[in-house]
Formats: structure tokens, sequence, C-alpha cells
């Protein structure tokens, strides 16, 4: 059945992908796009990256908010680790806020991306250390989930692009 899956949606392999294993690759990718803005001195490169890494935080953000965390609350009963992600995701829309359209001028510029960086980071190693393993001990459907996830990533990517 999975197979089938795969033959007849070419076009999202994603939507095969379970729900943590949708997110844990958004999870890298961003993580991979920091290690590059670390390495670049050029400003446009610089304001590139931000640019995507703005649009892969944002789109992530809202499928977590929209589809993964109401169905994580509600699996485990849950008054702690979606709120507190929650709240986190509100700095991180700061920093990306702040971020969104400036010139990468200086110090307070490549400051903010290291800070965002740093607050990613402590998301993510939370999400993989405590919530995930916990989402995986449930009966969610994470497949159903994920395939929900990937159709709404696909969907935002498209209004922003």
């Amino acid at each position: 059945m999975t197979t089938l899956t795969k033959t007849t949606t070419p076009k999202t392999p994603a939507a095969a992908k379970d729900a943590i294993a949708l997110l844990k690759a958004d999870h890298t990718a961003v993580s991979g796009l920091f290690a590059d803005y670390e390495k670049t001195n050029s400003s446009s490169k610089k304001k590139a990256l931000v640019a995507e890494i703005c649009t892969e935080l944002t789109v992530h953000a809202q499928i977590e908010e929209e589809i993964f965390y109401p169905a994580v609350k509600t699996a485990l009963k849950d008054k702690l680790l979606v709120p507190e992600a929650t709240v986190e995701h509100g700095g991180i829309k700061d920093l990306l806020a702040q971020l969104e359209g400036l010139e990468p001028d200086g110090e307070m510029y490549d400051a903010k991306v290291q800070v965002l960086s740093e607050y990613v980071k402590h998301h993510v190693k939370e999400e993989q250390d405590e919530m995930f393993p916990k989402v995986k001990a449930t009966a969610m459907d994470l497949v159903e989930l994920g395939t929900r996830m990937a159709a709404r990533k696909t969907e935002l990517l498209a209004a922003r692009g």
C-alpha cells in the first residue's frame, strides 16, 4: 500500500513521509542554511540565505501550529510541550520579522541571525528529544498527518513564491 501511495503521487514524495520525518527533514534543511550563512562573507549571499531561512521557518511553524501541534496536544493531553513550543515560535517569529527585508549591513544583522539560529537549535532539540518520542509512543497516524502537513506546506510555499 505504501508503494501505491508513492507511485500515485510522484510529484510529492514528501507526502509519503510521516509527520516526524517531514519535520526532521525541515530541521536538517534549516540547520544547513544557518551553516551556509556562517561560512559566507558575501552580503548578497547572506541576504538570499536569510530570505530562504525566513520562508522555511515561517512555513514550518505554520504547519506545526495548524496541523501537528493540535494533534499532539490531543493525543498527549498535553498542557506543557505544545504551549512551550508555541511560545518559542513567537520568539522565532519576532526575529524573522526583524530580519525580513533588511540589508545585511553589519554586526547587528549577523547578531540577529546568530540569535535566531540559537533559538531554532533550542526549539529543535526540545522537539526531537522530548516531543517526538512521546508522539511516536501514541496511536497517532503519523503518515496521514504527514500527508496533510506536506500538502499544506506545498500550498504555503506556492503562495509565497
